[in-house]
């Protein structure tokens, strides 16, 4: 029943299970001085124009928006994807293959809804997701009444799943499947190599792809390729639908304004889902999009600031929790033994809210939960603020583990 997937999904969302871990602790560390870095919420300065345009569109709040936006939004996006990826001119139909959606959590977890069949009692569909994921992954296959299959995504294989290792059964009767690339929480970021695999064998077993490219536009060295590269090559977006947000790549959560893009036949059942049920952009936002996916500036200037963060990681993390630079997103992925009592530890000790891995990710079949041993940290503040936390981070870890060290010794 869609209220018993409901309950199950309420007792593993991520941050109603930090609220009760932290529950109770008071920091030592002053209020104004506290710092939450569990939320990737970016936290930068607003890009310029966004209030203006807002306001020059007020008028355009008194009516219903359209599901499909506006042809303004629409080309721009499509401007965007062929500068981006150097698509061909021909391959996106702004009227046919995008639609913009109110946040990429919301259409992620609406394509379970659309691309999900009934299921029977001799067929249970099959989600497919990486292990550690994004969370709405597995809230949207369990209210699609779907089985959530969590392939490793772990240092093995390189922080993604590997596509060429899954149980033909489990093939037979998927339904979709969600890449992220840049990864959530690892930032590992996907070859077109890897892509093509996916897609290819999503073809072959007539199943959904679903590219999470929200954190595409924030990278250290080259820019991330995507899925529409790959499709580009055959000039064909079958079974493909991919995801992008003015959330991480304009710093602009509170927006809520995103877009997919792909197959024509999938792009028209979200459609559908939204004239239901889902959420329309309104023009104003919409008009602010268009704007921002116009202009390339303020990324920068935020893939800057991101930058200079992961330079303060390096120096004064180094190499302890056995971390690495990720090649995307903004995101650290520490190796902490214990992420709950690291958890625990950091809010206690440094006024530092921050996410423990095992909440990103379930257990595997011998029972042990890839993300036990990790916290994920989101550097989405200014680089001055950033700096102290990790200082006061790296000591409040250092010391804990100092201590454990002695404990055991005598």
């Amino acid at each position: 029943m869609p209220g018993d997937r409901l309950d199950a999904l309420l007792a593993f969302h991520p941050f109603t299970r930090l609220a009760g871990l932290l529950h109770g602790i008071e920091p030592a560390i002053e209020e104004s001085e506290r710092l939450v870095m569990s939320l990737g919420e970016p936290q930068g300065s607003l890009p310029p124009g966004v209030g203006d345009e807002l306001a020059r569109h007020a008028a355009s709040w008194t009516r219903y928006p359209p599901s499909q936006g506006t042809a303004e939004f629409r080309a721009a996006v499509v401007d965007w994807l062929a500068r981006r990826y150097a698509l061909p001119a021909d391959l996106i139909d702004p009227d046919r293959h995008v639609l913009p959606v109110a946040g990429t959590r919301e259409a992620l977890f609406m394509a379970a809804l659309s691309a999900v069949p009934e299921p029977t009692s001799a067929r249970r569909p099959a989600v497919l997701m990486p292990n550690p994921f994004y969370h709405v992954y597995a809230g949207a296959a369990a209210v699609a009444g779907a089985e959530p299959v969590f392939l490793p995504a772990t240092r093995e294989t390189g922080f993604l799943p590997d596509p060429d290792h899954i149980d033909a059964g489990v093939l037979a009767r998927t339904a979709l499947a969600y890449v992220c690339s840049p990864a959530n929480p690892q930032g590992a970021v996907a070859s077109r190599a890897y892509l093509r695999r996916w897609l290819d064998l999503a073809r072959a077993h007539g199943f959904v792809l679903a590219v999470d490219e929200c954190y595409a536009e924030i990278y250290s060295d080259a820019p991330p390729p995507g899925a529409l590269e790959v499709a580009a090559e055959g000039g064909d977006l079958s079974n493909l639908l991919v995801f992008h947000s003015l959330s991480k790549r304009s710093g602009v959560p509170g927006l809520r304004s995103g877009f997919i893009a792909g197959d024509p036949r999938l792009i028209a059942r979200q459609t559908q889902l939204v004239n239901y049920g889902g959420v329309a952009v309104p023009a104003p936002i919409l008009a602010v999009s268009t704007m921002l996916w116009r202009d390339e500036a303020h990324v920068e200037t935020g893939r800057a600031r991101y930058r200079a963060n992961f330079a303060l990681a390096e120096r004064l993390i180094g190499r302890r929790f056995d971390w690495r630079r990720p090649e995307g997103g903004f995101f650290l992925w520490l190796e902490v033994g214990d992420g709950e009592a690291a958890a625990r530890q950091l809010w206690r000790a440094a006024g530092i809210k921050v996410l423990p891995g095992a909440y990103l990710a379930r257990p595997d079949r011998q029972g042990l939960n890839p993300g036990d041993a990790y916290i994920r940290v989101a550097l989405v503040h200014d680089p001055a603020a950033v700096g102290k936390a990790l200082d006061r981070l790296v000591e409040a870890l250092d010391g804990g583990i100092r201590r454990q060290a002695a404990a055991m010794a005598g």
